[in-house]
């Protein structure tokens, strides 16, 4: 029997089990964290720091833990519980609320950079920079389910493209753009073929390499790349007008040639305005492709690889044709980020690049392009939203992390597919 001051169906065993739990973690988090304060090269102890802090985990943990027993809780947890979490299938005919709200935010994405300020614009632009980044990795890892590890090798194959057409070839943004994404495209098809009959971790691991190879060779290559100082990479133009002050070689600067007053902001305004454009391009095209045969192919080897196949499908030339899209998408990006940044150099092409853009496409839901294109927002606004933390930033990015695959452990946004009504005749 309960006891008297104890609600019916409350564990308090259970709930004390948990609090000790929280506490011990609290205690490996926190511990090396707060407890240590280093001086040059010595350290003092703050034991009274890490005991409150303990101390107040574990109260929010029993208060937690009293409160999921009750009714109310249990209905609460139930709802992470569910088993449509995954991919559903939605009523034929059912029309999707984002018809009145992507015209909303088209309206509002051609204001912003007329309102923003340059801090807004640029945090804006590498929020774009990286949407583009997740939907060419959602391609590789949501659909088609290629575990990539070096995905940020295709992203400095197009911002140094950029940067070493110019001082070789002198290639400006224009040409480079597309040119960017056949690059990245051939050198996708040069490490997807002879490897994409691997499987999980071993195809993991090659595209790990491979990412490292791509850095090591620019940080080492010092008279082709310029090694660790990097390569400056030109201003953009539009019919050979330039966005400064004072055009260079004698030219006309675009505000003189339309009569405006100089803005230091037109470079990133034009660098948002042909972003945003081809965002929502790559968006179209990934938004077809996986209503048509090929990416239908790419869910179905995903699910499983050898009832595809005995149905005859080519495996290798189905994924690769994903690796060289995602590929592809990736030298876009990076052709931007360095027109962006005015200059490349290795560091900005390291492991933790790829593993943020694949927190990206795990967090907005694999295979979502919705969920995807939140997360990136939300991967990039939030540091910048919590430079005030600059101590904790990082622990509190992963707490966010891991508060969000225990909420929504399928992502932000769930993938969902548009039902077919059936014929009249044809049995279900």
């Amino acid at each position: 029997m309960a006891d008297a001051g104890i609600k019916p169906g409350i564990d308090i065993k259970q709930c004390l089990l948990d609090t000790l739990l929280a506490g011990l973690c609290a205690l490996v988090v926190f511990g090396p964290i707060v407890g240590v304060v280093l001086k040059g090269y010595s350290f003092t102890l703050e034991p009274t720091r890490v005991a409150w802090l303990i101390l107040a985990v574990m109260a929010g943990r029993f208060l937690l833990s009293l409160a999921l027993q009750t009714p109310a809780g249990r209905r609460f947890v139930g709802r992470f519980e569910r088993s449509d979490d995954g991919v559903y299938v939605r009523a034929p005919g059912y029309r999707s609320r984002l018809r009145w709200i992507i015209p909303l935010l088209l309206v509002l994405a051609a204001c912003f950079p007329f309102v923003a300020t340059k801090y807004f614009l640029t945090v804006a632009i590498l929020g774009l920079i990286y949407v583009l980044l997740g939907l060419g990795l959602n391609i590789v890892v949501g659909l088609a389910g290629l575990l990539d590890l070096g995905y940020v090798a295709f992203y400095a194959i197009g911002a140094y493209g950029l940067a070493l057409g110019y001082q070789y070839l002198g290639l400006g943004f224009w040409v480079m753009l597309p040119a960017g994404a056949i690059l990245a495209a051939l050198a996708g098809a040069l490490l997807g073929f002879p490897v994409l009959r691997m499987h999980g971790d071993y195809l993991a691991i090659v595209t790990l390499g491979f990412g490292e190879i791509i850095r090591l060779v620019l940080n080492n290559w010092l008279s082709f790349t310029g090694g660790p100082n990097g390569v400056s990479v030109p201003a953009p133009t539009i019919f050979g007008l330039e966005f400064g002050r004072r055009a260079r070689d004698g030219g006309v600067p675009f505000h003189e040639f339309f009569g405006l007053s100089y803005n230091p902001n037109l470079k990133f305004i034009f660098i948002y305005t042909v972003l945003v454009l081809v965002v929502l391009l790559v968006l179209f095209i990934k938004h077809r492709l996986t209503r048509m045969p090929i990416g239908r192919a790419w869910e179905a080897l995903r699910e499983d690889e050898v009832a595809c196949r005995s149905l005859g499908l080519n495996h290798v030339l189905v994924k690769l044709s994903a690796f060289m899209l995602g590929a592809s998408t990736a030298g876009i990006a990076g052709v931007f980020f360095a027109t962006y940044q005015g200059f490349v150099n290795p560091t900005s092409f390291t492991f933790f690049e790829s593993a943020l853009i694949l927190a990206i496409v795990v967090l907005g839901g694999m295979g979502s392009t919705l969920g995807v294109v939140l997360a990136a927002f939300v991967l990039t606004v939030a540091p910048e939203l919590l430079r005030d933390f600059a101590e904790y930033r990082v622990l509190l990015f992963g707490m966010l992390m891991v508060l969000m695959m225990i909420w929504r452990p399928r992502g932000l946004v769930r993938t969902s597919r548009m039902g077919v009504a059936v014929r009249k005749g044809v049995s279900p």
